[in-house]
């Protein structure tokens, strides 16, 4: 049964005030983009690294301190060891062992060789990734240089969840 309107109906707010200091100019402006603190779960995982090419704290190998971001990305290389101690880490959050406060975001593997992942390594990543978000970062021969540059294209995600500009 047709009611006889044509097209949807439009409802009044009423007048809209101008947005207060601080706020987003417009509608669409996205918050700022949360910060970080990078933890390695090994020593060589690649956090001083990660911290340069996306910002955020670099944490080494301890837990965030005062001051620094609450928000966790715990850092690992792709190797055995590595996926390990990634393993170990989600381990002690899941455990509720973590200092309080903390708040595990992700993982983010880090490649320990040019190349595919040998199958082995490819199933350990697998488990990670039925756990927690997992992000991948490539073998970027100009880091090993000690030349940072931008997020590699492959890492576009990674860079959306830090803010890092490409």
């Amino acid at each position: 049964m047709q009611t006889g309107r044509q097209g949807p109906e439009v409802w009044l707010r009423g007048p809209v005030t101008a947005p207060g200091p601080g706020a987003p100019e417009f509608a669409h402006d996205r918050p700022a983009p949360r910060s970080f603190s990078w933890v390695g779960t090994h020593g060589g995982a690649g956090v001083s690294t990660l911290a340069a090419v996306y910002g955020g704290h670099d944490s080494g190998r301890s837990w965030p301190g005062a001051g620094a971001p609450r928000s966790v990305l715990l850092v690992a290389r792709t190797h055995a060891a590595g996926l390990d101690a990634a393993a170990a880490a989600v381990e002690t959050f899941r455990r509720g062992q973590a200092p309080p406060g903390l708040d595990l975001d992700a993982v983010v593997l880090v490649a320990d060789a040019p190349g595919r992942l040998p199958r082995p390594l490819a199933r350990r990543v697998k488990f990670l990734e039925s756990v927690i978000d997992v992000y991948r970062v490539p073998w970027v021969t100009s880091w090993r240089l000690g030349e940072p540059g931008g997020p590699p294209r492959e890492t576009e995600t990674l860079a959306r969840l830090t803010g890092a500009a490409r």
